[in-house]
């Protein structure tokens, strides 16, 4: 993972292979709690909001068609994506929760990061594509009946709100369950949008309020899906997690009793929850081995308390490497 196969880590993996390392791999990946609580309650908001989804959307394609509403189809759309996000959120969920191997050491904690830039770029592409299709309508307006668009603008209302409620409420910063709240919200307010050109037909038969909302709407979403796969990317390219100040993080380092200095630290995300560390710190003189390890075993103890680092590689030196203080 990252820049740190350069600096003989095999040191410090080797002699703490039996205690904090394996334990973090166990519990620090795939957004589990120590008892897996909060991967069911994730499954199950998941599974609840496929199901709704998949029923609307058999509904919208119906009625969208029948009227000829842009804006219905393009919030059917977008649940269709959902469908399909949903299913791939709940694919890379699952697969984060498979324990580590010999092959794959950090498990399929990125199969959510993975599922989570994949929801991202489909719901960024199909949100351009109703930009596009909305502009052309201007010029070409379709005559639409307001009364189905109003029920049907409250039906998906209802069940896409409700799915995206149900997934705020698992909590947490999984950014594949983000995606897919994203894409429920989306479609929560593209219903909005189908109702509101509901009523502005009805009641001043203004027939280009159907394109202005679905602009309106997709704008809102696409800065929420970028600001989304920004998130995501810069996991992927294991930049310092947001948050975590590499100086304050040395200072913490270097306050450890027996700890000289620290140096060729990296900071980086495993996935959207777990953080990992490592470091080489220089020992003061005279510290032996066991006392090495205590001080080690404290500093990852205060990492985990104050920056949430549950996976922290440490290597101690008995003489100053002359590196700089972060990065080599």
């Amino acid at each position: 993972m990252g820049d740190k196969s350069n600096h003989s880590h095999s040191h410090s993996h080797g002699h703490s292979r039996g205690h904090s390392h394996s334990h973090s791999h166990v519990h620090g990946l795939g957004g589990l709690t120590s008892n897996g609580e909060g991967s069911i309650s994730q499954r199950r908001a998941l599974v609840i909001s496929t199901g709704a989804n998949g029923l609307l959307l058999i509904v919208q394609v119906v009625i969208g068609l029948a009227l000829g509403s842009l804006a219905l189809l393009a919030d059917s759309l977008h649940n269709a994506s959902d469908v399909v996000a949903l299913c791939v959120a709940l694919v890379g969920q699952v697969l984060a929760t498979r324990p580590a191997t010999a092959q794959r050491t950090y498990g399929l904690a990125r199969a959510e990061i993975l599922a989570a830039l994949l929801n991202g770029v489909v719901l960024f592409a199909l949100t351009g594509w109703v930009i596009i299709e909305a502009i052309g309508r201007f010029g070409q307006p379709h005559e639409l009946r307001a009364a189905p668009l109003v029920i049907i603008g409250l039906l998906g209302l209802i069940v896409n709100g409700g799915s995206a409620w149900l997934l705020s409420r698992t909590g947490g910063t999984n950014l594949n369950i983000r995606a897919a709240f994203w894409h429920l919200l989306s479609d929560a307010l593209g219903s909005v949008g189908v109702a509101v050109a509901g009523l502005a037909v009805h009641f001043f038969d203004a027939a280009w309020t159907d394109p202005a909302v679905s602009i309106l709407i997709s704008v809102l979403v696409l800065i929420g899906v970028w600001n989304l796969l920004k998130d995501t990317v810069e996991v992927l390219l294991e930049s310092t997690p947001p948050g975590v100040d590499l100086d304050e993080i040395t200072d913490l380092l270097e306050s450890v009793e027996g700890v000289r200095a620290a140096h060729h630290l990296h900071v980086w995300s495993v996935d959207s929850q777990t953080v990992a560390l490592t470091a080489h710190l220089l020992m003061d003189d005279g510290v032996d081995l066991h006392a090495a390890q205590q001080s080690m075993n404290v500093a990852r103890q205060q990492l985990a308390e104050t920056f949430g680092v549950t996976h922290a590689t440490l290597e101690p030196e008995c003489h100053d490497c002359d590196v700089p203080t972060h990065v080599p």
